[in-house]
């Protein structure tokens, strides 16, 4: 399996072997996964939740996510939110095929 900065920073594989942004591992390596999202490294912070396995990562940055979503269409309408249920659970369905990330593994690494 590979170490959390390369696979938080894969950008894409050759083979067997995951291809690493290392400018960004080296400037964001280090940072915790809430962090990443609050930069607002959405993919990178959606990796380092599922490198976690933690369902609490994984919501945090699926509300994050959405928040942010929900700020750029201030104003239409939210299909999610009702006044009697307040905010509803974050959709973590389809963020594997957004931010195209996958677990896989890989014991090899290559830096760019």
């Amino acid at each position: 399996m590979l170490p959390r900065e390369d696979f938080v920073f894969t950008i894409g594989y050759d083979g067997p072997t995951a291809v690493v942004d290392n400018q960004a591992k080296k400037k964001y390596g280090k940072l915790s996964t809430r962090e990443l999202a609050e930069k607002g490294l959405f993919r990178a912070a959606y990796s380092s939740a599922v490198y976690s396995k933690d369902l609490q990562e994984l919501k945090y940055v699926a509300d994050s996510y959405y928040r942010l979503l929900s700020l750029s269409s201030a104003n239409k309408p939210s299909q999610t939110d009702s006044p009697e249920s307040g905010p509803a659970e974050p959709d973590l369905s389809g963020l594997d095929r957004l931010f195209g990330v996958i677990l896989v593994d890989v014991n090899r690494s290559i830096s760019l």
